[in-house]
């Protein structure tokens, strides 16, 4: 029972809570940013690129497969003949979305420095309270004495 209260007042903390929010905003954040890059990025940048083909498309073939082929036009269809093939467009694509999102998630953490300098910078320094005052008070009695 020990374990089960321990486990219990663990989990309840606020950091766990604060952290298990954060990642699920963080995993709806990611999808976000895998959206963006795979339906309107990606598309651009396979269009301005010479070939025009999509960076998933991009392989190069190690091991021909059932049919003898050796060039293929997509990766599915590389797949689906059981070629061998080093399929070097998802590696790019895959960095090119943790770029994306490294810089997106940059972007909101040095908002939320932006926002937390001002709010420390435009809030007036607390005032003395009142048990200072009191006391200060109390000492400049005690130096005018003899």
């Amino acid at each position: 029972m020990a374990l089960l209260k321990d486990f219990k007042s663990f989990a309840l903390k606020g950091n766990v809570m604060d952290l298990a929010v954060g990642v699920i905003i963080g995993a709806a954040f990611g999808k976000i940013v895998t959206a963006v890059v795979n339906d309107l990025l990606m598309p651009v940048i396979g269009y301005l690129t010479p070939s025009g083909v999509k960076f998933t498309d991009m392989l190069v073939v190690l091991k021909a497969g059932k049919s003898g082929k050796t060039v293929y036009a997509t990766l599915a269809e590389a797949s689906a003949d059981s070629a061998t093939v080093f399929a070097y467009g998802d590696f790019l694509q895959t960095i090119l979305d943790f770029m994306i999102v490294a810089f997106c998630i940059f972007v909101v953490v040095k908002g939320f420095e932006r926002m937390k300098h001002k709010e420390t910078t435009a809030a007036p320094p607390p005032g003395p309270t009142p048990t200072e005052v009191l006391l200060a008070e109390i000492r400049d009695e005690l130096k005018k004495r003899p």
